[in-house]
């Protein structure tokens, strides 16, 4: 460990933050295979998908479809590019912003989300989910949703 780190993180929350990391690389890696081999949508455009299928009226501002699946503005915007190239969501303006644009999901979205969801629910259970106990699986949201929901700096 280097010097003086243990006065700002102690062994057990690197240990914890390593096996995080390294627990969800593995998972959503494995999880990616299985969409591929399943031929569904990728497990980022799922993302996106889900997030539009979540939102009133299935449409979401760019801006905040950002926030919600984690890309930065520019990745966003190539991804949903690509995304709607595919015919699963459309632009939309926003009427009450002339530089804020709407993605809203189509018929054809909603149809592959409902095709990638069982691959998606198969490969959290088997990668994730049955590694756990009933009380740790309760243990870990909750300690999850506290350090999501740590307000920012």
């Amino acid at each position: 460990m280097l010097a003086g780190m243990d006065e700002v993180l102690d062994k057990e929350g690197l240990a914890a933050w390593e096996a995080f990391v390294f627990a969800h690389a593995a998972a959503v890696g494995r999880i990616e295979r299985e969409f591929a081999a399943a031929g569904v949508v990728s497990l980022t455009w799922y993302d996106v998908l889900t997030a539009l299928t979540a939102a009133p009226g299935r449409r979401r501002r760019l801006q905040d479809l950002a926030d919600e699946v984690v890309l930065s503005r520019s990745g966003l915007t190539r991804l949903i590019d690509r995304v709607e190239a595919a015919g699963l969501i459309r632009r939309e303006p926003c009427e009450t912003d002339r530089r804020g644009t709407y993605a809203v999901l189509t018929p054809a979205g909603e149809q592959a989300v409902e095709r990638a969801w069982p691959v998606y629910a198969r490969g959290i259970a088997r990668h994730f989910a049955d590694r756990l106990t009933g009380e740790e699986k309760r243990v870990l949201a909750e300690a999850l949703r506290r350090v999501r929901q740590q307000p920012t700096v």
